[in-house]
């Protein structure tokens, strides 16, 4: 199949119905695969989910599509994708599309609702300067070709910064700029969480323009509401353990500890690369 045209959902948008209900028909309604998304590292599927009278467009990718990786064991990206989700729906602030694990027709796999992307040229930029102007955070130099460099930033964006502090909680390992999705109603979505969670510390984002700055006090309020969930016995700590083991929910915990104890955002340790390759 080739790749299928980006449409939004006829019926559904993440900007008309509730979370909660986008996750209900992911889970209950009929998958009907429309075309293969080429660009993807595991099979992905553009599909079409219907349920009582309701019709969304989706992304499912079936576990059985998944690439080995040596460090991540064998058929859990999907299930780390939902917790990814769960985790960003515990924090309020709704950065990962609904997401879901399901039977698909492919095998069991992880269904998350499509949205559009909208041109943001305002996230990331490549700028032929020392240092990042008024509303950009430093990112790092990068090569440009012809022995010339450039220095990569992104913005000095509210919602950058919250999936920043999601991204140390979940420990993503892979934050490129392709991951990030503007939506047409002003919401910015963050998407591929397959390689998250890891017990060692991975984390490696492009986000990095806010590291060793002070947490805001919303993320501070919110990492204590997740230490508070995390706890064994706690809500999110019971969804988090159909998805993730047992050392990988412990290590999620240790990190928040880490970050209200520090206050700060996390910083490169130098012991993982931390931007991803390609950073797009």
């Amino acid at each position: 199949m080739s790749a299928p045209e980006r449409i939004p959902p006829r019926s559904m948008t993440a900007a008309t119905a509730s979370s909660a209900a986008d996750a209900a028909l992911l889970a209950a309604g009929e998958l009907t695969v429309r075309g293969r998304i080429r660009d993807a590292s595991n099979a992905a599927l553009y599909c079409m989910v219907t349920h009582d009278g309701w019709e969304a467009a989706c992304v499912y990718k079936p576990v059985a599509g998944e690439r080995p990786l040596w460090d991540f064991p064998d058929g859990t990206l999907a299930q780390r994708e939902v917790a990814a989700y769960e985790v960003s729906e515990a924090t309020g602030w709704g950065l990962v599309p609904p997401t879901v694990l399901r039977d698909g027709p492919y095998g069991e796999g992880m269904c998350q609702l499509w949205i559009e992307a909208q041109p943001d040229g305002e996230l990331l930029a490549l700028i032929d300067a020392e240092e990042p102007g008024p509303g950009w955070k430093a990112i790092g130099f990068a090569e440009v070709g012809d022995g010339k460099t450039a220095l990569l930033v992104h913005a000095d964006d509210e919602r950058l910064r919250r999936l920043a502090v999601l991204d140390a909680v979940i420990n993503n390992a892979d934050r490129k700029g392709g991951h990030l999705l503007p939506s047409g109603d002003g919401r910015l979505y963050g998407i591929d969480h397959g390689v998250t969670f890891n017990a060692e510390n991975k984390l490696r984002t492009l986000l990095w323009g806010w590291a060793g700055e002070p947490l805001t006090a919303e993320a501070v309020e919110v990492l204590q509401r997740l230490r508070r969930e995390l706890k064994a016995g706690g809500a999110l700590a019971e969804r988090l353990a159909a998805l993730i083991t047992g050392p990988e929910i412990d290590a999620t915990r240790a990190r928040v500890d880490v970050l209200l104890a520090s206050g700060v955002h996390p910083e490169p340790n130098g012991e993982w690369p931390a931007i991803p390759w390609p950073p797009v």
